[in-house]
């Protein structure tokens, strides 16, 4: 592999290829499902599938399943591609290379969490609402805006990408060669090591040095526990 051609993490390719896989399929399937059963502010000519909710929930579960390996990833060993705690103070830079570069950290953050949103929302609404006609949540309109968020976060999270490291950074996630740190076959020593970890002290040892990045992981790791646990009694 070229050293002068940007690379990517095998392990941040993949969970951010599957990731993005079923992210815009989610995507696509969530507007079909508000053409089909709503389209009170934009319509466009698509055939009425009523099943299209159901395919829809069925992207939006395995999004929900991949979605926090990729955020643990991202705020553990992705932290440099997220916003920095001097990012407020580079944005004041306009136009200087620091200054996009911060606004692109500062893109992915913002996507990272319009996804919980989207994810969160979407759970926390009733898959009968809408083909029995009921359009006039509060969840439904939360999840329609949640959406409308992400198609906004993600055009910008291409457009930041194209503009920092142009087409060779974009093509850069769809490479499948690796370096030899990447190796599939270390993965099992590392996720093991990642395990203890996760012990109870260790836990209480790393909640003591808090961050940035561990707020963070923080918030959206209990917004998607919270959403696969909190039942929804009342959808009023």
């Amino acid at each position: 592999m070229k050293t002068n051609q940007p690379y990517q993490p095998l392990l941040l390719r993949i969970l951010h290829g599957l990731t993005g896989i079923v992210l815009i399929a989610a995507m696509v399937t969530a507007y079909w499902t508000y053409d089909t059963f709503d389209g009170r502010w934009l319509k466009l000519p698509l055939p009425e599938y009523q099943e299209i909710e159901s395919i829809h929930g069925t992207f939006g579960l395995y999004t929900l399943i991949i979605f926090p390996v990729f955020a643990i990833y991202a705020f553990r060993r992705g932290n440099k591609r997220l916003i920095q705690s001097d990012s407020l103070n580079k944005l004041t830079q306009f136009g200087k290379p620091i200054w996009w570069y911060s606004l692109h950290r500062l893109v992915n953050t913002l996507t990272l969490f319009a996804l919980t949103f989207a994810l969160y929302s979407g759970r926390m609404m009733d898959s009968k609402w809408l083909p029995e006609g009921e359009l006039n949540h509060f969840w439904y309109y939360a999840h329609l805006l949640s959406w409308l968020i992400m198609v906004v976060c993600l055009v910008l999270h291409l457009l930041m990408t194209a503009k920092v490291g142009g087409v060779p950074l974009l093509l850069s996630i769809l490479k499948w060669g690796f370096r030899e740190q990447d190796s599939p076959k270390l993965w099992l020593s590392q996720l093991r090591q990642w395990g203890l970890s996760l012990r109870l002290a260790n836990t209480f040892q790393w909640l003591q040095s808090l961050n940035l990045y561990k707020v963070l992981e923080i918030v959206i790791l209990l917004a998607i526990i919270a959403a696969w646990i909190i039942p929804k009694f009342d959808y009023s």
